[in-house]
């Protein structure tokens, strides 16, 4: 009895909760029998119709989708078929000014990214030569041109190192200038090009700033201080650069341009301040950077850097890219041509993009004389991509080449 007494209230309490159950049970069969029986003619025609509008909206969208990328792809394809290494120094810099005139006018890209080959005496590689000669780039456009100068990548084999590069790419990227500039197109005057080495403040890591003063005269005075060749930024030439003055950046017109030539990541700050002083949305001049001293490969540090922790702050502070090329981003800089080389199979290659084509890889022929296009892809060749590249073409090794066991190129 005490156990009946003590389980009865539980019992009655579940009966009655068994009992809401059922009536709940049961109005929920009432709605589902309802449901299930009545017409069901206007609930297909409204799913039906709402198909039919997502279909015809998504069949519409899709078709301007496609005719979209199909006219970008002809586009892209036809500057791929057109697009071809340079052979001079003189066609490099026409083909370089083309694109970057094509970049700001076309897509509105008033900052750029641009790398390119250097020119270099023809003589440099010859053994017992203890003293190189500077690359006639004033003269390139004589007959002789391509026996005196040839266009060499940035690599290791310039044994003067970075202010060898520096010496070579400031007279390149001054030429570029006179061809961009609107006045040497329209009534073949000659920009003011200030060359400034303040922006160097060691004196000794190889950068530069040039940049155009339209309409002003030589006598006019000018932000920031002009040196030639050998001048240095900062206090005594740069020797002691933390202690030396302040870096005085150029006062920007909308017809002004302004390159940074081979920067390094300690100057980031500068053309983020200059960039962001000469943005004026539509009329922002023309500001470039040409040969960064940064790769466009990535090494164990710069992958590192590009995290979003504290480990890739800590590899931007050892010298990882990724900061800076976040910045650069942000402000706007996109790569908008470029010319660049290497060996493979023992023979030279060529990558060549612009900012409208697919990167397109050529080797040099057997005579040295011609280029031929080996492939090409949408994404930077891999050196293991180009290699592929030459397999599929037949292509042997140059050694093979030169002495009949392959086929010659």
């Amino acid at each position: 009895n005490n156990l009946h007494s003590k389980l009865a209230p539980t019992y009655h309490t579940n009966s009655g909760t068994m009992r809401i159950e059922a009536k709940l049970i049961l109005l929920c069969s009432s709605a589902a029998a309802a449901l299930a029986f009545c017409p069901s003619s206007n609930k297909v025609a409204v799913i039906s119709q709402s198909s039919s509008r997502c279909s015809c909206s998504s069949s519409s969208s899709a078709l301007f989708s496609t005719e979209n990328v199909a006219e970008t792809k002809e586009q892209t394809t036809s500057i791929n078929d057109t697009l071809q290494i340079p052979l001079s120094y003189s066609e490099m810099i026409v083909q370089t000014s083309q694109a970057m005139t094509d970049a700001l006018t076309t897509a509105g890209q008033t900052r750029q990214i641009v790398r390119i080959l250097l020119p270099r005496d023809a003589n440099n590689d010859q053994i017992g030569v203890f003293q190189e000669a500077e690359a006639q780039t004033a003269n390139s456009n004589a007959l002789n041109a391509a026996e005196t100068t040839k266009l060499v990548p940035t690599d290791e084999s310039w044994q003067g190192g970075i202010m060898q590069l520096y010496r070579a790419a400031a007279p390149t990227t001054k030429d570029i200038l006179r061809a961009l500039s609107p006045t040497m197109r329209e009534a073949g005057v000659p920009p003011k090009i200030v060359e400034d080495r303040t922006i160097d403040e060691s004196g000794v890591d190889g950068v530069g700033l040039l940049y155009t003063q339209i309409g002003k005269s030589g006598g006019d005075e000018v932000k920031g201080e002009q040196f030639e060749e050998e001048g240095g930024g900062g206090l005594f030439g740069g020797a002691f650069g933390g202690f030396g003055q302040s870096v005085a950046l150029p006062t920007l017109s909308s017809d002004d341009m302004c390159v940074f030539v081979q920067p390094n990541q300690e100057v980031v700050d500068s053309i983020e301040t200059l960039s962001t002083q000469s943005d004026n949305g539509s009329s922002s001049p023309l500001i470039a950077l040409i040969n960064p001293q940064w790769r466009d490969v990535d090494d164990a540090l710069d992958s590192a850097s590009k995290n979003d922790n504290a480990f890739g702050a800590f590899a931007s502070f050892l010298g990882g890219k990724g900061n800076s090329l976040k910045r650069l981003d942000a402000l706007g800089y996109q790569t908008t041509y470029t010319l660049e080389g290497y060996v493979c199979k023992g023979g030279n290659i060529r990558l060549l993009k612009r900012f409208d084509s697919d990167w397109i890889a050529f080797a040099e022929n057997d005579a040295g004389d011609a280029w031929v296009k080996v492939g090409q892809q949408k994404d930077r060749p891999r050196y293991q991509d180009v290699e592929k590249f030459l397999d599929d073409k037949g292509v042997g090794y140059k050694y093979a080449r030169d002495l009949g066991m392959a086929p010659k190129l």
